[in-house]
Protein backbone atom coordinates (compact mmCIF):
# COMPACT_ATOMS: atom_id res chain seq x y z
CA UNK A 1 0.00 0.00 0.00
CA UNK A 2 0.80 3.44 -0.73
CA UNK A 3 0.82 7.27 -0.94
CA UNK A 4 -0.64 8.43 -4.28
CA UNK A 5 -1.23 12.14 -5.03
CA UNK A 6 -2.38 13.19 -9.17
CA UNK A 7 -3.28 16.16 -9.83
CA UNK A 8 -2.62 19.63 -11.65
CA UNK A 9 -2.15 23.31 -10.43
CA UNK A 10 -1.03 26.52 -11.69
CA UNK A 11 2.42 25.20 -12.91
CA UNK A 12 1.20 22.66 -15.20
CA UNK A 13 -2.05 23.54 -16.57
CA UNK A 14 -3.53 26.68 -18.19
CA UNK A 15 -6.95 28.37 -16.07
CA UNK A 16 -9.15 26.55 -19.17
CA UNK A 17 -8.13 23.31 -17.98
CA UNK A 18 -8.23 23.87 -14.00
CA UNK A 19 -11.91 24.92 -14.92
CA UNK A 20 -12.99 21.95 -16.76
CA UNK A 21 -11.62 19.48 -14.01
CA UNK A 22 -12.64 21.89 -10.98
CA UNK A 23 -14.87 19.81 -8.21
CA UNK A 24 -17.65 21.58 -6.50
CA UNK A 25 -18.50 20.45 -3.03
CA UNK A 26 -21.88 18.56 -5.01
CA UNK A 27 -18.98 17.08 -6.79
CA UNK A 28 -16.43 16.22 -4.18
CA UNK A 29 -18.95 14.14 -2.72
CA UNK A 30 -19.67 11.71 -6.39
CA UNK A 31 -16.26 11.97 -6.59
CA UNK A 32 -15.14 10.44 -3.52
CA UNK A 33 -17.37 7.47 -4.27
CA UNK A 34 -16.37 7.15 -7.75
CA UNK A 35 -12.59 6.93 -6.69
CA UNK A 36 -13.08 4.80 -3.69
CA UNK A 37 -15.12 2.44 -6.48
CA UNK A 38 -12.02 2.16 -8.63
CA UNK A 39 -9.77 -1.07 -8.18
CA UNK A 40 -6.92 -0.11 -6.30
CA UNK A 41 -7.71 2.94 -4.18
CA UNK A 42 -8.84 2.34 -0.37
CA UNK A 43 -9.19 6.06 0.81
CA UNK A 44 -9.52 9.84 -1.40
CA UNK A 45 -9.71 12.86 -0.50
CA UNK A 46 -10.05 15.73 -3.17
CA UNK A 47 -8.55 19.11 -2.82
CA UNK A 48 -10.20 21.48 -5.37
CA UNK A 49 -9.08 25.58 -5.49
CA UNK A 50 -9.19 27.89 -8.20
CA UNK A 51 -4.91 27.16 -8.55
CA UNK A 52 -4.79 23.51 -8.28
CA UNK A 53 -7.37 19.86 -8.24
CA UNK A 54 -5.36 17.73 -6.64
CA UNK A 55 -6.78 13.59 -5.44
CA UNK A 56 -4.65 12.19 -2.10
CA UNK A 57 -5.20 8.34 -2.10
CA UNK A 58 -4.50 5.37 0.02
CA UNK A 59 -3.64 3.18 -2.97
CA UNK A 60 -2.06 -0.54 -3.52
CA UNK A 61 0.72 -0.62 -5.20
CA UNK A 62 -0.67 -1.35 -8.69
CA UNK A 63 1.10 0.57 -11.40
CA UNK A 64 -2.22 1.09 -13.34
CA UNK A 65 -3.80 3.06 -10.51
CA UNK A 66 -2.66 6.16 -12.01
CA UNK A 67 -3.95 5.37 -15.49
CA UNK A 68 -7.35 4.32 -14.28
CA UNK A 69 -7.41 7.41 -11.86
CA UNK A 70 -6.55 9.71 -15.01
CA UNK A 71 -9.53 7.53 -17.04
CA UNK A 72 -12.16 8.22 -14.27
CA UNK A 73 -11.74 11.79 -14.19
CA UNK A 74 -11.85 12.21 -17.99
CA UNK A 75 -15.07 10.24 -17.94
CA UNK A 76 -16.44 12.53 -14.72
CA UNK A 77 -15.53 15.78 -16.20
CA UNK A 78 -16.40 14.58 -19.99
CA UNK A 79 -13.22 15.99 -21.59
CA UNK A 80 -10.44 13.95 -23.17
CA UNK A 81 -7.77 12.42 -22.01
CA UNK A 82 -5.64 13.84 -24.09
CA UNK A 83 -6.25 17.23 -22.05
CA UNK A 84 -4.86 15.48 -19.53
CA UNK A 85 -2.21 13.96 -20.33
CA UNK A 86 0.44 16.94 -20.24
CA UNK A 87 -1.27 18.70 -17.07
CA UNK A 88 -1.61 16.08 -14.40
CA UNK A 89 1.68 14.72 -12.14
CA UNK A 90 1.24 11.71 -9.73
CA UNK A 91 3.61 11.79 -6.81
CA UNK A 92 3.66 8.17 -4.55
CA UNK A 93 5.39 7.01 -1.37
CA UNK A 94 7.27 9.78 -0.03
CA UNK A 95 7.29 12.13 -2.86
CA UNK A 96 3.45 12.32 -2.72
CA UNK A 97 3.84 13.05 0.96
CA UNK A 98 6.16 15.87 0.44
CA UNK A 99 4.41 17.30 -1.96
CA UNK A 100 1.04 17.51 0.44
CA UNK A 101 3.55 19.29 3.15
CA UNK A 102 5.04 21.19 0.77
CA UNK A 103 0.67 21.88 -0.68
CA UNK A 104 -0.19 22.63 2.98
CA UNK A 105 2.86 25.22 3.96
CA UNK A 106 1.94 27.20 1.17
CA UNK A 107 5.48 26.14 -0.86
CA UNK A 108 3.92 25.22 -3.64
CA UNK A 109 1.38 28.34 -3.88
CA UNK A 110 1.42 31.19 -6.32
CA UNK A 111 1.80 33.83 -3.69
CA UNK A 112 4.68 31.37 -1.15
CA UNK A 113 3.59 31.76 2.45
CA UNK A 114 -0.35 32.58 1.67
CA UNK A 115 -2.39 31.64 4.33
CA UNK A 116 -5.75 30.29 2.45
CA UNK A 117 -4.20 26.60 1.30
CA UNK A 118 -4.10 26.06 4.61
CA UNK A 119 -8.13 26.49 5.23
CA UNK A 120 -8.61 24.83 2.06
CA UNK A 121 -7.12 21.68 2.82
CA UNK A 122 -8.63 21.10 6.15
CA UNK A 123 -12.42 22.25 4.48
CA UNK A 124 -11.13 19.19 2.04
CA UNK A 125 -10.42 16.94 5.27
CA UNK A 126 -13.51 17.68 6.64
CA UNK A 127 -15.70 16.40 3.56
CA UNK A 128 -13.38 12.83 3.52
CA UNK A 129 -14.71 12.54 6.96
CA UNK A 130 -17.75 13.30 6.76
CA UNK A 131 -18.21 10.86 3.82
CA UNK A 132 -15.67 8.27 5.66
CA UNK A 133 -13.33 8.20 2.46
CA UNK A 134 -11.09 9.10 4.54
CA UNK A 135 -9.23 5.92 7.00
CA UNK A 136 -6.49 5.47 9.21
CA UNK A 137 -3.98 6.64 6.58
CA UNK A 138 -5.42 9.49 5.29
CA UNK A 139 -6.26 10.64 8.55
CA UNK A 140 -2.52 10.37 10.22
CA UNK A 141 -1.49 11.92 6.69
CA UNK A 142 -3.83 14.96 6.51
CA UNK A 143 -3.36 15.71 10.36
CA UNK A 144 0.42 15.78 10.38
CA UNK A 145 0.20 18.03 7.05
CA UNK A 146 -1.89 20.58 8.91
CA UNK A 147 0.26 19.91 11.50
CA UNK A 148 3.33 20.35 9.36
CA UNK A 149 1.98 23.71 8.00
CA UNK A 150 1.18 25.01 11.72
CA UNK A 151 4.89 24.37 12.62
CA UNK A 152 6.32 25.74 9.29
CA UNK A 153 4.21 29.29 10.24
CA UNK A 154 5.00 29.10 13.92
CA UNK A 155 8.66 28.18 13.57
CA UNK A 156 9.73 30.55 9.96
CA UNK A 157 9.05 33.74 8.79
CA UNK A 158 7.66 32.73 5.41
CA UNK A 159 4.26 34.32 6.09
CA UNK A 160 5.65 37.94 6.84
CA UNK A 161 6.66 40.81 4.57
CA UNK A 162 3.97 42.04 2.27
CA UNK A 163 3.82 40.41 -1.36
CA UNK A 164 1.18 42.42 -2.72
CA UNK A 165 0.82 46.16 -3.91
CA UNK A 166 -2.01 46.46 -2.04
CA UNK A 167 -0.80 44.86 1.04
CA UNK A 168 3.28 46.78 0.90
CA UNK A 169 1.31 50.05 0.94
CA UNK A 170 -0.71 48.70 4.06
CA UNK A 171 2.53 47.44 5.31
CA UNK A 172 4.34 50.98 4.60
CA UNK A 173 1.68 53.02 5.84
CA UNK A 174 1.73 50.93 9.18
CA UNK A 175 5.58 51.72 9.55
CA UNK A 176 4.86 55.85 8.95
CA UNK A 177 1.93 56.04 11.33
CA UNK A 178 1.55 52.79 13.28
CA UNK A 179 -2.12 52.59 14.49
CA UNK A 180 -3.92 53.53 11.25
CA UNK A 181 -7.46 54.07 13.07
CA UNK A 182 -7.44 57.79 13.26
CA UNK A 183 -5.63 58.25 10.00
CA UNK A 184 -7.62 60.30 6.90
CA UNK A 185 -7.39 58.34 3.50
CA UNK A 186 -7.83 59.72 0.40
CA UNK A 187 -8.28 57.39 -3.10
CA UNK A 188 -7.08 60.00 -5.81
CA UNK A 189 -8.47 58.60 -9.56
CA UNK A 190 -10.02 54.62 -9.89
CA UNK A 191 -7.28 52.67 -11.29
CA UNK A 192 -7.30 49.06 -10.91
CA UNK A 193 -4.27 48.33 -8.72
CA UNK A 194 -4.85 51.25 -6.91
CA UNK A 195 -8.63 50.31 -5.71
CA UNK A 196 -6.75 47.00 -5.08
CA UNK A 197 -4.48 48.79 -2.74
CA UNK A 198 -7.47 51.22 -1.11
CA UNK A 199 -9.14 47.96 -0.40
CA UNK A 200 -6.51 46.46 1.57
CA UNK A 201 -5.73 49.98 3.17
CA UNK A 202 -9.64 50.41 4.01
CA UNK A 203 -9.99 47.17 5.45
CA UNK A 204 -6.97 48.31 8.07
CA UNK A 205 -9.37 50.88 9.83
CA UNK A 206 -8.62 53.94 8.52
CA UNK A 207 -10.69 56.53 10.19
CA UNK A 208 -12.47 58.20 7.15
CA UNK A 209 -12.22 57.48 3.47
CA UNK A 210 -12.27 60.28 0.54
CA UNK A 211 -12.62 59.38 -2.94
CA UNK A 212 -12.23 61.85 -5.64
CA UNK A 213 -12.38 60.45 -9.26
CA UNK A 214 -12.85 62.88 -12.45
CA UNK A 215 -15.94 61.07 -13.29
CA UNK A 216 -17.87 61.68 -9.93
CA UNK A 217 -20.28 59.15 -10.32
CA UNK A 218 -17.87 56.65 -10.34
CA UNK A 219 -16.57 58.48 -7.37
CA UNK A 220 -19.09 58.06 -5.29
CA UNK A 221 -19.47 54.42 -6.56
CA UNK A 222 -16.49 53.87 -4.64
CA UNK A 223 -17.05 55.72 -1.98
CA UNK A 224 -20.36 53.55 -1.00
CA UNK A 225 -18.41 50.62 -1.24
CA UNK A 226 -15.98 51.91 1.27
CA UNK A 227 -18.57 53.41 3.37
CA UNK A 228 -16.58 56.87 2.67
CA UNK A 229 -17.95 59.94 0.99
CA UNK A 230 -16.95 61.29 -2.69
CA UNK A 231 -15.61 64.62 -4.03
CA UNK A 232 -15.20 66.72 -6.97
CA UNK A 233 -11.88 66.28 -8.15
CA UNK A 234 -11.14 69.92 -8.51
CA UNK A 235 -11.56 69.75 -4.68
CA UNK A 236 -8.77 67.04 -3.65
CA UNK A 237 -5.53 69.60 -2.88
CA UNK A 238 -8.25 71.34 -0.51
CA UNK A 239 -8.30 67.83 1.04
CA UNK A 240 -5.09 67.06 0.98
CA UNK A 241 -5.08 69.59 3.91
CA UNK A 242 -5.91 66.37 6.59
CA UNK A 243 -5.86 63.51 4.40
CA UNK A 244 -3.01 61.21 5.89
CA UNK A 245 -2.60 58.70 3.05
CA UNK A 246 -3.11 59.01 -0.48
CA UNK A 247 -3.23 56.74 -2.96
CA UNK A 248 -3.19 58.12 -6.30
CA UNK A 249 -3.78 56.90 -10.29
CA UNK A 250 -6.15 59.51 -12.70
CA UNK A 251 -4.09 58.48 -15.79
CA UNK A 252 -3.55 61.92 -16.23
CA UNK A 253 -0.40 63.04 -19.09
CA UNK A 254 0.96 65.09 -16.33
CA UNK A 255 1.51 66.00 -13.02
CA UNK A 256 -1.69 66.65 -10.94
CA UNK A 257 -0.11 67.81 -7.66
CA UNK A 258 3.26 70.08 -7.99
CA UNK A 259 5.92 70.49 -5.77
CA UNK A 260 5.10 74.27 -4.62
CA UNK A 261 1.24 73.04 -4.38
CA UNK A 262 2.59 70.09 -1.91
CA UNK A 263 4.58 72.90 0.21
CA UNK A 264 1.72 75.27 0.39
CA UNK A 265 -0.81 72.20 1.65
CA UNK A 266 2.16 70.98 4.02
CA UNK A 267 2.13 74.68 6.14
CA UNK A 268 -1.50 73.99 6.12
CA UNK A 269 -0.97 70.21 7.96
CA UNK A 270 1.64 72.70 10.12
CA UNK A 271 4.03 69.69 9.28
CA UNK A 272 2.04 66.62 10.10
CA UNK A 273 3.46 63.22 8.02
CA UNK A 274 1.94 62.43 4.63
CA UNK A 275 2.20 58.89 2.84
CA UNK A 276 1.39 59.44 -0.57
CA UNK A 277 1.31 56.08 -3.44
CA UNK A 278 1.94 57.28 -6.60
CA UNK A 279 0.80 54.40 -8.74
CA UNK A 280 -0.13 56.04 -11.83
CA UNK A 281 2.42 55.26 -14.96
CA UNK A 282 3.27 58.05 -15.86
CA UNK A 283 3.77 59.54 -12.87
CA UNK A 284 1.20 61.85 -11.16
CA UNK A 285 2.49 63.36 -8.56
CA UNK A 286 5.80 65.32 -8.62
CA UNK A 287 8.90 63.44 -7.61
CA UNK A 288 10.18 66.23 -6.22
CA UNK A 289 7.55 66.15 -3.71
CA UNK A 290 9.37 63.76 -1.82
CA UNK A 291 11.63 66.27 -0.97
CA UNK A 292 9.55 68.30 1.81
CA UNK A 293 10.08 67.07 5.37
CA UNK A 294 7.46 64.79 6.72
CA UNK A 295 6.13 63.86 3.19
CA UNK A 296 6.79 60.11 1.94
CA UNK A 297 6.14 59.53 -1.45
CA UNK A 298 6.01 56.24 -3.21
CA UNK A 299 6.02 55.39 -6.74
CA UNK A 300 5.13 52.02 -8.31
CA UNK A 301 8.45 50.85 -9.06
CA UNK A 302 9.28 51.65 -5.10
CA UNK A 303 6.26 49.66 -4.02
CA UNK A 304 7.41 46.79 -6.12
CA UNK A 305 11.04 47.16 -4.88
CA UNK A 306 9.06 46.55 -1.74
CA UNK A 307 7.69 43.78 -2.89
CA UNK A 308 10.66 41.56 -4.55
CA UNK A 309 12.90 42.01 -0.98
CA UNK A 310 9.97 40.25 0.87
CA UNK A 311 9.06 38.15 -1.60
CA UNK A 312 13.17 37.53 -1.63
CA UNK A 313 12.61 36.93 2.18
CA UNK A 314 9.93 34.42 1.83
CA UNK A 315 11.78 32.20 -0.18
CA UNK A 316 14.77 32.34 2.15
CA UNK A 317 12.53 31.51 4.92
CA UNK A 318 11.05 28.65 2.37
CA UNK A 319 14.67 26.89 2.57
CA UNK A 320 13.78 26.68 6.79
CA UNK A 321 10.39 25.05 5.56
CA UNK A 322 11.84 22.48 3.20
CA UNK A 323 14.14 21.15 6.48
CA UNK A 324 10.74 21.18 8.46
CA UNK A 325 8.96 19.10 6.05
CA UNK A 326 11.87 16.64 5.68
CA UNK A 327 11.76 15.86 9.61
CA UNK A 328 8.29 15.55 9.34
CA UNK A 329 8.47 13.27 6.29
CA UNK A 330 10.48 11.12 8.63
CA UNK A 331 8.48 10.79 11.52
CA UNK A 332 5.63 9.69 8.81
CA UNK A 333 7.05 6.91 6.99
CA UNK A 334 8.27 5.57 11.00
CA UNK A 335 4.67 5.29 12.23
CA UNK A 336 3.32 4.04 8.21
CA UNK A 337 6.67 1.33 9.11
CA UNK A 338 5.42 0.50 12.37
CA UNK A 339 2.11 -0.08 10.66
CA UNK A 340 3.40 -2.87 8.58
CA UNK A 341 4.75 -4.78 11.87
CA UNK A 342 1.63 -4.18 13.60
CA UNK A 343 -0.61 -7.73 12.38
CA UNK A 344 2.86 -9.44 12.91
CA UNK A 345 3.26 -8.07 16.90
CA UNK A 346 -0.40 -8.82 17.41
CA UNK A 347 0.35 -12.69 16.40
CA UNK A 348 3.19 -12.91 18.16
CA UNK A 349 1.37 -11.44 21.56
CA UNK A 350 -1.77 -14.06 20.51
CA UNK A 351 1.04 -16.71 20.03
CA UNK A 352 2.38 -16.65 23.40
CA UNK A 353 -1.03 -15.76 25.47
CA UNK A 354 -2.28 -19.28 23.83
CA UNK A 355 0.90 -21.07 24.90
CA UNK A 356 0.95 -19.30 28.22
CA UNK A 357 -2.94 -20.26 28.56
CA UNK A 358 -2.21 -24.32 27.91
CA UNK A 359 0.87 -24.32 30.51
CA UNK A 360 -1.50 -22.99 33.02
CA UNK A 361 -4.37 -25.38 32.07
CA UNK A 362 -1.57 -28.27 32.53
CA UNK A 363 -0.36 -26.89 35.79
CA UNK A 364 -3.96 -26.21 37.13
CA UNK A 365 -4.75 -29.76 36.18
CA UNK A 366 -2.29 -31.13 38.43
CA UNK A 367 -2.51 -29.19 41.06
CA UNK A 368 -6.42 -29.37 41.94
CA UNK A 369 -7.76 -27.07 44.96
CA UNK A 370 -4.51 -24.34 43.86
CA UNK A 371 -6.19 -21.38 45.77
CA UNK A 372 -6.06 -17.96 43.56
CA UNK A 373 -3.49 -15.96 45.50
CA UNK A 374 -1.35 -19.10 43.98
CA UNK A 375 -2.87 -18.84 40.50
CA UNK A 376 -2.46 -14.88 40.14
CA UNK A 377 1.11 -15.09 41.84
CA UNK A 378 2.09 -17.42 38.83
CA UNK A 379 0.05 -16.12 36.06
CA UNK A 380 2.00 -12.48 37.00
CA UNK A 381 5.26 -14.39 37.06
CA UNK A 382 4.07 -15.93 33.84
CA UNK A 383 3.00 -12.42 31.93
CA UNK A 384 6.05 -11.06 33.35
CA UNK A 385 8.30 -13.74 32.04
CA UNK A 386 6.65 -13.30 28.55
CA UNK A 387 6.97 -9.31 28.35
CA UNK A 388 10.48 -9.66 28.95
CA UNK A 389 10.88 -12.43 25.79
CA UNK A 390 8.50 -10.74 23.30
CA UNK A 391 10.15 -7.29 24.33
CA UNK A 392 13.69 -7.92 21.82
CA UNK A 393 11.17 -8.65 18.92
CA UNK A 394 8.75 -6.54 19.59
CA UNK A 395 10.79 -3.23 19.89
CA UNK A 396 12.75 -4.76 16.63
CA UNK A 397 10.03 -4.62 15.01
CA UNK A 398 8.48 -1.31 15.34
CA UNK A 399 12.03 0.39 15.03
CA UNK A 400 13.42 1.49 11.67
CA UNK A 401 15.05 -0.94 10.06
CA UNK A 402 15.74 -1.06 6.37
CA UNK A 403 14.76 -4.52 5.94
CA UNK A 404 12.02 -4.32 7.85
CA UNK A 405 10.29 -7.09 4.95
CA UNK A 406 13.22 -9.22 6.32
CA UNK A 407 12.61 -8.51 9.90
CA UNK A 408 9.13 -9.23 9.77
CA UNK A 409 9.67 -12.99 7.77
CA UNK A 410 12.14 -13.91 9.65
CA UNK A 411 10.45 -13.68 12.83
CA UNK A 412 7.08 -14.84 11.86
CA UNK A 413 9.47 -18.02 10.68
CA UNK A 414 11.10 -18.30 14.10
CA UNK A 415 7.58 -18.42 15.72
CA UNK A 416 5.52 -20.52 13.80
CA UNK A 417 3.32 -17.73 12.79
CA UNK A 418 2.93 -17.72 9.00
CA UNK A 419 -0.11 -19.87 9.54
CA UNK A 420 -1.87 -17.27 11.52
Amino acid sequence: MTILVIGLNHKTAEVEVRESIAFDSEKIIKGLTGLRALQGVKEAIILSTCNRVELYLHADGDSNTVGRVKEYLSGFHNIPVEVLDGALYAYGGMDGVRHLFRVASSLDSMVVGEPQILGQLKDSYDIGLKEQSSGIILNKLMKKAISVAKRVRTETKIAENAVSIGYAAVELAKKIFGDLGDKVFMLLGAGEMAELAARHLTGSGVKEVIVANRTYERGLALAVEFSGRAIEFSEFKSELSHSDIVICSTGARAYVLDFAEMEKIMKTRRQRPVFIIDISVPRNIDPKINSLDNVYLYDIDDLQGVVDANLNERLKESLKAEEIINEEIDVFFNWMQSLDAVPTIVALRKNAEGIKNEELAKLYHKFEGVDEKYKQAVEQAMNSMINKLLHPPTTALKGNDEDKDILISVVRKLYGLNGK
